[in-house]
């Protein structure tokens, strides 16, 4: 059996969010396609996005591996795994992996220590982000998280769903939550070191190991 993998990236981000984690598993001898989401390929182009165009893109994408291969396993980021969630509803998805899934997609508290903690430590990138984010590309995210709530309940593949102790954005309780709603097999590893970019953190290895294993059983 072909060992593919699509992977979906989080909001505002790229591929560059999985790609440490597709290079362990092209390691281990898996195709892996990380597509670029509507408006991500142009800062100018995000604020004239749909969620329906996230959507959209993922299933194409879908359609085009399973065209070709049947099965496939199902990666998303944050983001990427509201998309994966309806991907998995409506495509032979063999296996799913949910990295810090925005389920709860907010936490205040910790999203204002991430602000306060750019401003200490000068880290002006990330305060560019934050401000140059289109009011309307983060509409359209609450709109696509919002979606999925009756997504989840429909999903019976197998599923990993990992988390960052750390994350500002996605709250961490977000993985109780997923478990709870999900109804197929399952299994929850909390990464408490890890902040948002978890295959781009100090747990990155042993998530990466988490989901080699999870593919391969």
């Amino acid at each position: 059996m072909d060992k593919i993998c699509l992977g979906f990236h989080g909001f505002t981000g790229g591929p560059f969010e999985l790609e440490p984690l597709a290079l362990h598993l092209r390691s281990a001898g898996y195709t892996c396609v990380l597509p670029t989401l509507p408006g991500h390929d142009d800062p100018d182009q995000l604020r004239r996005i749909s969620w329906i165009d996230w959507i959209e893109a993922a299933e194409k994408e879908a359609g085009i591996i399973a065209g070709q291969h049947g099965e496939f396993d199902l990666i998303g980021f944050s983001m990427g795994g509201i998309l994966a969630a309806h991907i998995a509803n409506r495509y032979p998805v063999r296996r799913l992996v949910l990295l810090n899934a925005a389920a709860i997609y907010v936490s205040p508290r910790r999203f204002l220590q991430e602000v306060a903690g750019a401003f200490r430590d000068q880290e002006w990138r990330r305060l560019v982000k934050i401000k140059q984010t289109p009011l309307n590309a983060t509409l359209q995210f609450m709109r696509v998280v919002r979606s999925a709530k009756p997504m989840w309940a429909g999903i019976q593949v197998p599923t990993l769903i990992a988390q960052s102790g750390k994350d500002p954005v996605i709250h961490p309780h977000s993985a109780l939550v997923l478990a709870d709603k999900i109804p197929g097999p399952k299994q929850v590893r909390i990464f408490p070191e890890s902040k948002h970019l978890i295959c781009l953190d100090q747990e990155a290895e042993s998530l990466f190991n988490t989901v080699e294993h999870f593919l391969s059983e």
